[in-house]
């Protein structure tokens, strides 16, 4: 059975930082793809980064471009979001997933992914 836990969200002052991790159980990462997707109240879930090591993908929402990196560690079966220079509008409920694969034109849509996480709170206050 895939599990999806998510951790390390909480507040932060605009400009700072934080970084999301996204444990994986009942499959390895480095054979899926993994995505972070976030989303407000009353709003659509929004793609912010994928990565897909088998494929050599990774791609991000251009709202994040240079202050956000995703990465994985394989060998802890770990995915991380690593957010820095955060705004106000970076806040909300952040979810990680898997999929089976991804292509770089689909990675950041929600309909590729059947497993996800509990989501995990990001709140940046200015």
């Amino acid at each position: 059975q895939v599990q999806l836990v998510e951790s390390g969200g909480g507040s932060v002052q605009a400009g700072g930082s934080l970084r999301l991790s996204c444990a994986v159980f009942g499959y390895t990462t480095s054979s899926y793809c993994m995505g972070w997707f976030r989303r407000a109240p009353g709003k659509e879930r929004e793609g912010v980064a994928a990565i897909y090591i088998g494929a050599n993908i990774i791609v991000y929402a251009d709202s994040v471009k240079g202050r956000f990196t995703i990465s994985q560690d394989n060998a802890k079966n770990t995915m991380y979001l690593q957010m820095n220079s955060l705004k106000p509008e970076d806040t909300d409920m952040y979810y990680c997933a898997a999929a089976p694969w991804c292509s770089g034109a689909s990675a950041l849509r929600q309909d590729m992914y059947p497993y996800w996480g509990q989501g995990t709170q990001v709140t940046v206050s200015s």
